[in-house]
C-alpha cells in the first residue's frame, strides 16, 4: 500500500514537472518567434494610417490603480480613428468573463456591472478574437492596412492585459506589443499643458477648450474612449497638425547579456524581488513582470553562502517608469507564492551581476543563448568528457568554447561549469540528464543566467586561499564598556517588542522610545531575524534597570510604530539571550536554542575538544567576535580581563545596536554546515582588543595585542578525509 502510494506521489510529481517544462518551451519559443517580428512591427506602426483607440476595465482597482491588485479584465471597449479621413468607425464594447466571478464594491460602482452579466460574457481569449476581427473588417473596409493602439496611459496594456495573459498563457496578437500614450502625444503637442504624470482626459479636454460628455453618455468605458477620440482628432487638426510619432514597444522576451562592475547603473531603474520559488528562472522573473521591459542582462538571481538561490533576484528596468510600475506589483503571485517587490539601488545590483572578467565577459558575449549550469563534476572532467556527457541531442554552443569551468585563483576546479546552448530545446535536452553519472558522480544540473555566472565566479576568484584574522597593524580601534557578548541572569532589565513592521529600523524604534531612550544600555537594542536572514517583527532592548524596563512596558505598549501597534513586554537578560541564539519565548516557558542542545559537533569532529568541555561562553560565541571571553571557573575570586573585537561607530543609531551579533548565524539553511556556527572558540592568536577593569575615572582600554599563530576554514573537503589528510595537506606549514 505504502508503496503504491509512493509511485503514484512520484508520478504525479514527475508530470506536475513535465508540463512546467513543456509551458516554459512553448512560450519562450513563441516569444523568441514573436522577437524576430518585433523590428518589422514596430516599423509598421511608425507608418500604420489607423489609430484604435482602446480601454480597459478590471474586476478590482481601475484608474491610477489599475493592474496593482492582480484583478482580471471585465471590460474591453476600442473605436478606430482614419488619421487621414479624420473618420471614426463604430464604438465597440464587450464584456469578458474571469475565472473568477467576484468584483470590488469600488468596481461595481465605476463599471455598473453586476455577476449576472459578467457570467453571460466571452473570455478574454475569446473577446480578443472578436476584437481582431471586428478592427480587420473595418480596416477593409476603410481601405487601410496598418493600425496602432491608443490608450491613455500605459496601465491597460502594461499592468493589466500582458500580466493577465502570461498567467493564463494566451498569446497575445502582435498590436499589443506597441501602443501610442494618449498623454505623451499630447504633452508633446501642448508642453504647457502640465507634467504627464498629472494630465488626465479631463485636464486635456479642458486645455484645448472640448466641452464634456453629456451626463447620459458618461457610461464607462463609452465615456472614455469618446473623449480620447475627440482629443485624438482636434491635436491633428488645425492649428495644431500634430503626428503621433512616441510609439512605445513592450518587449516579447529577456535579452541576456553581461554586466560590468565598471558599467553606471540608475539606482531608479532597480527592484529587489523576494520570495522567488528556489527553482524559479529568470525567464520565470521576466514573465512575472510581463509587460515592463527589463534591460539586457538585468535579471541577477542571487545566491547563499552555499551557492544556492536564497529566493531573492535583483532585476533593472530601461528607466524609471517602468520600475515604479513593477512596484505596484508588490505581493503579486508567481504560482502559489506571492513575491515582496522593494526599491533596490544599483551598488546592489552591481555587487550581484557585475564581472571583471574578461574570460566570463567572452563567454557570455554570445547572445541569445540558453545557460545551463553544471554542478558536482569530477575535478578531473575535461571538455571532451562534459560534451560526451551532454550527448549528440544536446549540443553546444561553439563545442568546448561553449563551456566555462569555475575554478579557485590556484586554478583548481571547483566542479562547476556553465553551458551555452543555442536554444530551448537543446536546454530541455540537457536537463533530462539531471542527476545522472559522470565519471563516479552524480551530476546536478539549473537553468542558470548571465548575472548567476558573474556571481558565482566572483565568489570563487575571491576566496583567498588561506584566510586569517586580522594582523596586528590594522588601525586600532576604540572599546566601549559594554562587551557584545549577552550575560545570562534573571533580573528583568530587558523589554521585548513584538510586532514590529518589517521594514522598522533602529532609528525607528529609539522614535518609539522616545525619552525612554536615554535609559537603553549601549548596544542595547538586538534586532530579531527570522531563517532567511529578514525581520521577523520582534526586537529585545535592554535598560539600565528592571525599574526603567517596567516603565517602557507600562507606557510603550500598544503604541502605534508607521501603521502598526507594537507589544512591550518587560522580560530578563536570560529569556532574551535564549530567543536571540535561537531558542523561542511563549506562553509554554523556554525552549533551548539549537547551540545548546547535545551533540553539536559532527562525529567528523572528533579530532577536536568536545562542545562538553567547553563553557558556556565559547557556545554563546557570535561568529564575527575575533576572541570569546577567556573561560573562568565557576567560583574565580579573580575575573580575567574580558577580551572583545569591538567595529568603529560611524553611525549614532550603532550606539544602541550590537553590531556584533549574527543572529542569522543560528538558523543555517540545510544542509546544516558547521562553518555557519560558532561551535569553538577561537585560537589565542585571535586578535582582540582588552577591556581593563573599570578605575575610578572610568575605563581604560589597553593597546592592540598581536598574538601567534591563527584560525584557518576549510570548505569542500571530501566526506571521508581524516586529520591525517588535513595535515598532509598543510605540509610545509607549521599547525599548532
Amino acid at each position: 500500500m505504502g508503496l503504491s502510494w509512493s509511485l503514484r506521489k512520484r508520478k504525479q510529481g514527475f508530470f506536475s514537472n513535465f508540463l512546467y517544462q513543456l509551458n516554459q518551451y512553448l512560450w519562450i519559443e513563441h516569444a523568441q518567434v514573436l522577437d524576430q517580428f518585433l523590428p518589422l512591427w514596430s516599423l509598421m506602426a511608425s507608418h500604420s494610417d489607423t489609430l484604435v483607440v482602446f480601454f480597459g476595465a478590471t474586476a478590482g482597482a481601475n484608474g491610477g490603480k489599475l493592474g496593482s491588485d492582480e484583478r482580471e479584465i471585465i471590460l474591453l471597449v476600442w473605436q478606430i480613428v482614419d488619421l487621414h479621413e479624420k473618420k471614426v468607425g463604430k464604438l465597440q464594447r464587450r464584456l469578458v468573463k474571469p475565472d473568477s466571478l467576484e468584483l470590488t464594491d469600488q468596481s461595481k460602482e465605476e463599471t455598473g456591472l453586476s455577476v449576472e452579466e459578467l457570467y453571460k460574457a466571452e473570455p478574454l481569449d475569446k473577446v480578443l478574437q472578436q476584437f481582431q476581427q471586428s478592427v480587420s473588417a473595418e480596416l477593409k473596409a476603410l481601405g487601410r492596412s496598418s493600425y496602432t493602439l491608443c490608450v491613455d496611459g500605459p496601465l491597460i496594456i502594461r499592468q493589466a492585459l500582458h500580466p493577465e495573459a502570461s498567467k493564463k498563457n494566451l498569446v497575445l496578437p502582435e498590436c499589443f506589443y506597441s501602443f501610442v500614450d494618449v498623454r505623451k502625444e499630447f504633452h508633446k503637442c501642448c508642453p504647457n499643458a502640465g507634467q504627464v504624470q498629472d494630465l488626465t482626459l479631463h485636464s486635456m479636454l479642458e486645455y484645448v477648450c472640448i466641452p464634456e460628455l453629456p451626463l447620459s453618455e458618461q457610461v464607462m468605458g463609452l465615456k472614455e474612449v469618446r473623449c480620447m477620440v475627440q482629443l485624438s482628432l482636434h491635436i491633428l487638426a488645425e492649428p495644431y497638425n500634430h503626428k503621433f510619432s512616441c510609439f512605445e514597444a513592450v518587449k516579447y522576451k529577456l535579452e541576456s547579456g553581461a554586466c560590468s562592475k565598471t558599467e553606471p547603473v540608475d539606482s531608479e531603474t532597480v527592484i529587489r524581488a523576494r520570495g522567488l520559488p528556489w527553482q524559479s528562472s529568470d525567464q520565470d522573473i521576466s514573465r512575472f513582470f510581463k509587460g515592463l521591459n527589463i534591460a539586457k542582462g538585468g535579471v541577477a538571481l542571487c545566491l547563499n553562502a552555499q551557492g544556492r538561490r536564497n529566493g531573492e533576484a535583483l532585476v533593472r528596468f530601461i528607466n524609471q517608469e517602468h520600475r515604479d510600475l513593477a512596484l505596484e506589483r508588490h505581493k503579486h503571485h508567481m504560482g502559489s507564492r506571492y513575491i515582496e517587490v522593494y526599491k533596490a539601488t544599483g551598488e546592489e545590483f552591481l555587487k550581484i551581476a557585475g564581472g571583471t572578467s574578461n574570460e566570463v565577459a567572452q563567454f557570455l558575449s554570445k547572445e541569445n543563448q540558453v545557460i545551463i549550469r553544471m554542478r558536482g563534476l569530477p575535478f578531473t572532467a575535461s571538455p571532451q568528457d562534459v560534451l560526451t556527457f551532454l550527448g549528440a541531442d544536446s549540443p553546444v554552443t561553439d563545442a568546448s568554447d561553449g563551456l566555462l569551468f569555475v575554478k579557485y585563483p590556484d586554478g583548481r576546479p571547483t566542479g562547476d561549469a556553465f553551458v551555452l546552448f543555442s536554444c530551448e530545446e537543446y536546454a530541455l535536452n540537457a536537463l533530462k540528464k539531471h542527476k545522472q553519472i559522470l565519471g563516479k558522480r552524480y551530476i546536478e544540473l539549473f537553468r542558470s543566467t548571465a548575472a548567476e555566472v558573474q556571481q558565482v565566479l566572483n565568489r570563487y576568484m575571491s576566496t583567498p586561499l588561506i584566510s586569517t584574522l586580522p594582523s596586528s597593524s590594522m588601525v586600532p580601534m576604540p572599546v566601549l564598556a559594554t562587551p557584545p557578548y549577552l550575560a545570562t541572569g534573571s533580573t528583568r532589565d530587558c523589554v521585548r517588542l513584538r510586532g514590529l513592521p518589517y521594514t522598522a529600523a533602529i532609528e525607528d524604534i529609539l522614535e518609539f522610545m522616545g525619552e525612554h531612550t536615554i535609559d537603553i544600555k549601549p548596544h542595547g537594542v538586538h534586532m530579531v531575524l527570522n531563517q532567511q536572514g529578514r525581520p521577523s517583527g520582534d526586537a529585545f532592548i535592554q535598560m539600565r534597570s528592571a525599574d526603567r524596563a517596567f516603565m517602557v512596558a507600562q507606557k510603550c505598549h500598544k503604541k502605534m510604530m508607521k501603521d502598526r501597534y507594537v507589544e512591550v513586554f518587560q522580560c530578563s537578560t536570560e529569556e532574551m539571550s535564549f530567543v536571540l541564539m535561537g531558542g523561542t519565548l511563549n506562553r509554554s516557558g523556554l525552549s533551548p536554542p539549537p547551540c545548546k542542545l547535545p551533540c553539536l559537533a559532527p562525529p567528523a569532529y572528533a579530532a577536536f575538544p568536545s562542545p562538553a568541555m567547553l563553557s558556556e561562553a565559547a557556545l554563546y560565541q557570535p561568529p564575527l567576535l575575533a576572541t570569546p571571553r577567556t573561560p573562568q571557573p565557576p567560583h574565580s575570586p579573580h575575573p580575567t580581563p574580558t577580551l572583545a573585537y569591538y567595529p568603529p561607530q560611524h553611525h549614532p543609531a550603532q550606539l544602541y545596536m550590537n553590531m556584533n551579533m549574527n543572529y542569522t548565524a543560528y538558523y543555517p539553511s540545510p544542509p546544516v554546515s558547521p562553518s555557519t556556527m560558532s561551535y569553538f572558540a577561537s585560537p589565542p592568536g585571535s586578535v582582540a582588543l582588552a577591556a581593563q577593569q573599570p578605575h575610578a575615572q572610568g575605563h581604560v582600554a589597553s593597546p592592540m595585542m598581536p598574538q601567534h599563530g591563527a584560525l584557518v576554514r576549510m570548505q569542500g573537503l571530501p566526506y571521508n578525509a581524516g586529520v591525517k589528510d588535513i595535515l598532509s595537506f598543510f605540509q610545509g606549514y607549521q599547525a599548532e
